[in-house]
């Protein structure tokens, strides 16, 4: 089905879909590692990569989450 789907189309599912969920799932996991075992450099490497997530996000004129 993806294939039937034009590059526009495409593109636009994965930055209002995709990338949102990516980040929440990021930032999830690292808070419940951070709690489970503390900070570390992965839970803080996760965060990082949810906070890039975030900041692209209030840049391109979204709002910011909480």
């Amino acid at each position: 089905m993806w294939l039937f789907l034009t590059r526009r189309l495409r593109m636009w599912v994965l930055l209002t879909v995709l990338a949102p969920l990516a980040t929440k799932v990021l930032r999830g996991l690292g808070r419940t590692l951070e709690r489970r075992t503390g900070p570390s450099v992965i839970s803080n490497g996760l965060l990082k990569a949810g906070e890039l997530g975030e900041r692209a996000r209030t840049a391109l004129g979204g709002k910011p989450r909480r």
